[in-house]
């Protein structure tokens, strides 16, 4: 049966009301044919994340209505592995409060901070390094970060795709990982670092969706010898330590936040349609030519041209992995207007031709 986490926000939410709340969904839930597994309370930021196995959405939004009227603002379907790899549990917590009406009173927050880090791509990596040395380098960078993780309490997660990502409940302890990680790397790896945080449930459709994806955003930002921090670690971080400054800490400010998740919006949006090009790029970003020049340099040292054919070669090499497309699939499904046209751009990029590329896959 599939799985679902809600979110409920829920201005002054207590957490013993939600316990009783949860014991009113387990009184209905066979009625609606569901598993209430367990939930998340913050009563900080005023939101509840249920978990519940279920027939379908309907089903948890029907029970959730009969049983105390608090009806989802979203619920989204999620992986069980992927959600105990996150949050560290998939049914309620050990050793929690029982009150003398029997129920089960307490406040964990899912809110997470995540360290993002993603290394060359490993095919690029066996191109230019030859087989053995590249996953020597490799292999080497993934102990490197999983002994980290083990001395700053993060948790590693099992998330589908070629980068490494980190889940941790101290904002302090995702930078001291970091900073120890970046110090150590190899920089044959060419090891990006961002950290983000956020909720599991938000407007994006996965589990940790928003925040993953902001945290790729970021990584645009920076290069092999610093650490992207988004505003909201780094907030968090300067509560704990008001006075402490690294160099190997990159952040934006707030606004420009806004401006780079407008340009990937943007960018994702669009990247199929040939005939979206510069001119089109700044009139979307309701800015002149000229403005978003400054600002994507400003914030990727890239060009709008070069990061709107960056962006399309990253879907294209994603394709490829999927070994399922042509070339000339590949070429158009991207927004490119001729395979020679494209191949010419991968090997300018890259170093080798398309076919090259999926050979060595």
């Amino acid at each position: 049966m599939p799985l679902f986490m809600d979110i409920h926000i829920i201005p002054g939410v207590k957490a013993r009301d939600v316990a009783e709340a949860h014991r009113q969904d387990m009184l209905l839930q066979g009625e609606h044919e569901c598993q209430c597994m367990t939930y998340w309370i913050d009563e900080e930021r005023e939101n509840v994340f249920c978990l519940i196995e279920a027939p379908d959405k309907d089903a948890v939004i029907a029970m959730h209505h009969k049983a105390h009227g608090l009806v989802p603002h979203k619920i989204i379907e999620v992986n069980r592995n992927l959600v105990e790899s996150f949050l560290g549990r998939i049914y309620d917590p050990e050793n929690v409060t029982v009150t003398a009406e029997g129920l089960k009173v307490f406040t964990d927050p899912s809110f997470r901070i995540l360290l993002l880090a993603t290394t060359k791509d490993p095919v690029l990596l066996r191109y230019e390094m030859g087989i053995d040395k590249a996953n020597d380098v490799l292999y080497s960078c993934t102990q490197l970060i999983r002994q980290n993780l083990a001395l700053f309490n993060g948790r590693e997660v099992e998330y589908p795709g070629t980068d490494f990502i980190a889940s941790f409940t101290s904002a302090s302890h995702a930078v001291a990982c970091a900073l120890a990680i970046r110090q150590a790397a190899q920089q044959e790896a060419c090891l990006k670092i961002s950290i983000n945080a956020g909720e599991p449930v938000a407007t994006n459709n996965a589990l940790f969706g928003n925040t993953i994806q902001f945290a790729r955003q970021l990584c645009f930002t920076t290069d092999n010898t610093s650490i992207a921090l988004a505003s909201v670690v780094k907030e968090m971080v300067a509560k704990d330590h008001p006075r402490e400054q690294t160099p190997a800490i990159h952040h934006l400010s707030l606004p420009d936040e806004n401006i780079l998740q407008q340009i990937f919006h943007t960018l994702e949006t669009n990247w199929q349609n040939p005939g979206f090009t510069v001119t089109e790029f700044s009139m979307a970003m309701t800015m002149s030519q000229s403005q978003l020049y400054r600002k994507t340099m400003e914030l990727t040292k890239l060009s709008p041209n070069i990061l709107l054919k960056t962006f399309r070669l990253e879907k294209a090499r994603e394709l490829m992995r999927e070994k399922q497309h042509t070339i000339a699939q590949i070429t158009f499904d991207t927004g490119f207007t001729s395979p020679s046209y494209f191949t010419r751009c991968f090997k300018n990029a890259y170093g080798l031709l398309p076919i090259t590329y999926t050979d060595l896959l």
